[in-house]
């Protein structure tokens, strides 16, 4: 899949607004657990489109903000993610996102990584969490147009087209799942003051339940950041998302609705260090 507002467009929201998701050969969603799963285009109900493409149009008319604020746009020569042996930072704002990162290029790393994830999280979904997350993750100047635009997108409509309710909550005896991991980070430009990072990322979307229409699959994509340091942190200024890249799929043993729900409230999440 790919949407965005500066990077491998493919029409933002109120486009067509179309992914691929893989969905199972036939029959019931949660049927035969050796089943292989196949990829076939859906409208409206890839989630992970839906929550990048709401963004990249709240960002759209921004303009290129990919040179580094005094003027130069020099390009750090780029290594395959590795520890660093420094900690992930501890701290954490009132919404629960993390914070305080260095102002260096791996502290834009961790940074860009945490947001990563929770910018395609179920949280999002929620009008009670979504202006906490806003305003952490987000230069000042973005988040009053971002909230509105998300407000506007995120609707009553929508949230019941991916089966959720006018709070963003799953129907009982049903687990929502949105939930992001990365993979590895790239720096490919940074001054001190801004840096634009790339975030290869896989993740577990859609609804647990024997009925569900949007049952959980899993997909590759890669975000790209553009940060500004701000307020003593680093922000998101802008961003955008690509398809992949993504590996041959396994024959995996296909899990229960019952075990990805299980999964998902007892496995926690993860603080990003680069």
């Amino acid at each position: 899949m790919s949407l965005g507002d500066d990077h491998e467009s493919s029409g933002g929201y109120g486009g067509t607004g179309q992914t691929r998701t893989r969905l199972p050969d036939s029959g019931d969603a949660f049927g035969d657990p050796r089943r292989r799963s196949s990829r076939s285009l859906v409208t409206v109900v890839g989630v992970v489109v839906l929550l990048i493409a709401a963004i990249a149009f709240a960002n759209r008319g921004d303009g290129d903000t990919s040179s580094s604020a005094d003027g130069s746009s020099g390009k750090p020569e780029t290594s395959a993610t590795a520890p660093s042996g420094k900690r992930p930072v501890t701290a954490k704002s009132a919404a629960g996102i993390p914070s305080g990162f260095a102002q260096d290029q791996e502290g834009a790393e961790s940074a860009a990584a945490n947001y990563a994830v929770v910018l395609v999280s179920a949280d999002i979904l929620k009008p009670a969490r979504r202006p906490e997350i806003v305003r952490q993750v987000f230069d000042a100047g973005k988040v009053s147009a971002l909230e509105k635009n998300l407000d506007r997108v995120y609707s009553k409509a929508f949230l019941e087209k991916v089966g959720l309710d006018a709070n963003g909550d799953a129907p009982k005896g049903s687990t929502y799942v949105s939930r992001t991991m990365p993979v590895g980070t790239k720096v490919t430009d940074f001054s001190g003051s801004t840096a634009t990072v790339e975030v290869w990322c896989t993740g577990v979307f859609g609804m647990t339940g024997e009925s569900s229409q949007n049952p959980v699959t899993n997909d590759w994509f890669t975000m790209t950041l553009q940060l500004r340091w701000t307020d003593g942190d680093w922000k998101v200024d802008s961003f955008s998302q690509k398809e992949g890249p993504a590996p041959v799929n396994g024959d995996n043993r296909v899990s229960t609705s019952d075990a990805i729900s299980k999964a998902v409230e007892e496995f926690g999440g993860f603080t990003y260090a680069r």
